[in-house]
């Protein structure tokens, strides 16, 4: 009887792991297109918006080019969308024209 209870404790375990582990993703909140929510997020929108000073974030991306942790999508007060790549601490990475920005008035 003791190696039922252990297989059974173990497979407890091993369910309650596996919920941490979608409860934690669904806290980082990946809405599934690669943008991200909550506060680290807003953090590192408000650090964009001031770097760009001011404008409007259309996204959040957690991002790694360039030695980035944060991608903040950013639609510039003079109408221009840039992306600005934040390090893990929020510092200035590098602020890129957004390649995903339509040009095309064909």
């Amino acid at each position: 009887m003791q190696k039922k209870t252990k297989v059974l404790v173990g497979a407890a375990a091993l369910l309650l792991a596996g919920v941490a582990g979608t409860a934690a993703a669904v806290a980082g909140g990946d809405d599934g297109d690669g943008t991200v929510m909550g506060p680290e997020a807003d953090r590192a929108t408000a650090a964009a918006l001031e770097i760009t000073r001011g404008g409007t974030a259309n996204a959040v991306e957690r991002d790694s080019e360039d030695g980035a942790t944060w991608e903040v999508e950013v639609t510039r007060p003079d109408g221009t969308t840039v992306d600005v790549r934040l390090d893990e601490h929020l510092r200035l990475v590098v602020v890129d024209g957004d390649s995903e920005s339509s040009d095309d008035d064909d």
